[in-house]
């Protein structure tokens, strides 16, 4: 009997019972479908993030401070991260502290429970775009308001709608207490006015930030480079600079931009892989039904072996012939799972970027859980084999009958 003779009975013996069919092929449904639709989101996500660092850049080099503890007197100024920028100007163009104040924010009445306040430098204005903001009004933090510790911010623009009616230009906020004068105002971009949001924000001269917290000491520098082929060799002066303050390379964390983009891809590349591994079980499980179908199949068709093999057929005939049952049973529930994770994906997908536009104000970003052709064909290839796999030993069952036995099999 050939190969399509074989696959023809297969067939016909999965129509014969369509309901048994069915449940026997769910558990390879249910995995293959969760494999495309953990890898399409995954995809999706990475896709999205590296569009979104693309668009701030690669020149960016984002530098932690931790110090050596308490009772150490090396300390990491912001006069000393100035000065590698004054010395390295073809490498490194601008720095600035980035100091994260917790305080209160209030317009009159108005209290602003959830706004980020955050102490910068005059460079900031430089790196503003990458954080996916733009001066719509005003100025920008300048050299003489750090030094001098002036009393002005520039603000974010749900703060600029809610307390001033998008006229906030010249008004005066409060921050811990002291009157601020708003000199600029930062577009929203394409964030959502939302309380906490991402244009939720105040920003101050870092020197006031440190005296709001009570504390000289900045953690936190972000560098921009000259250009993005220039982050490496300005990482690599950064982290000799602070080795040589504090003399232990544990003392700080320098991270640029494309280091950030790997580091995120690979946490998800991880978590995907525990999730399909996850996943995965389901086609375990599933195989082990195939199996189980398969010994019951044999046994209810012992009389049909027992007369195949009186009439000259080997055992490799019938192995054969149990085994594309089963590999085609498992194959067609791989096909339905790759068409059910597709279409749960897409939706997903459509859900998801919804759900983000809304979020951003209706632009900006996009995602598209799209399964690849290579997660599609591993998924697929993966279920057959399961199949094939968990399908030998009832095939090898059959093809062991004596068929005397067989032919009298009741």
């Amino acid at each position: 009997m050939g190969m399509e003779q074989n696959f023809k009975l297969a067939v016909k013996s999965l129509m014969s019972s369509k309901a048994r069919a069915i449940l026997t092929m769910l558990g390879i449904i249910i995995g293959v479908a969760a494999v495309i639709i953990i890898t399409s989101l995954g995809n999706g996500m990475q896709t999205m993030m590296n569009e979104q660092f693309e668009k701030i850049g690669t020149n960016l080099v984002q530098v932690m401070v931790m110090g050596r503890g308490p009772g150490s007197s090396r300390t990491a100024e912001p006069e000393d991260m100035a000065e590698l920028v004054e010395q390295y100007p073809d490498v490194l163009s601008g720095v600035t502290p980035y100091v994260s104040v917790n305080t209160s924010v209030r317009s009159g009445a108005e209290k602003f429970k959830r706004t980020q306040v955050y102490g910068v430098s005059e460079d900031f204005a430089d790196m503003d775009a990458a954080f996916g903001e733009e001066l719509a009004q005003g100025r920008y933090i300048k050299y003489l308001d750090v030094t001098r510790r002036s009393t002005v911010c520039v603000i974010g623009e749900y703060i600029n709608q809610t307390a001033f009616g998008g006229d906030g230009l010249g008004k005066s906020i409060q921050i811990g207490g002291v009157p601020y004068t708003v000199v600029g105002i930062l577009s929203g971009g394409s964030y959502a006015l939302e309380e906490g949001g991402p244009s939720d924000y105040v920003y101050i001269p870092y020197t006031n930030a440190g005296k709001i917290s009570d504390s000289t000491e900045v953690s936190l520098y972000m560098f921009s480079c000259a250009g993005q082929d220039s982050a490496n060799a300005g990482k690599a002066l950064i982290e000799n600079k602070l080795y040589s303050i504090y003399q232990t390379a544990d003392a700080y964390y320098v991270m640029t931009s494309a280091e950030q983009i790997q580091s995120l891809n690979m946490m998800i590349s991880v978590l995907m892989m525990v999730l399909v591994a996850i996943a995965a079980i389901s086609l375990l499980v599933g195989g082990i039904g195939i199996m189980n179908i398969m010994l019951v199949s044999v046994s209810e068709r012992t009389r049909e072996i027992g007369i195949r093999k009186s009439l000259g057929a080997k055992r490799k005939d019938i192995r054969l012939q149990f085994i594309i049952e089963a590999g085609t049973t498992s194959a067609l529930g791989g096909l339905i799972g790759v068409v059910l994770g597709m279409v749960v994906a897409f939706v997903a997908g459509v859900v998801l970027s919804g759900m983000m536009t809304s979020m951003m104000g209706g632009s900006g970003t996009t995602f598209q859980a799209v399964p690849t052709p290579g997660a599609v064909a591993i998924a697929f290839g993966v279920s057959v084999g399961i199949g094939v796999l968990f399908g030998y030993l009832p095939a090898n069952k059959a093809a062991k009958m004596n068929p005397i036995d067989a032919l009298r099999y009741e």
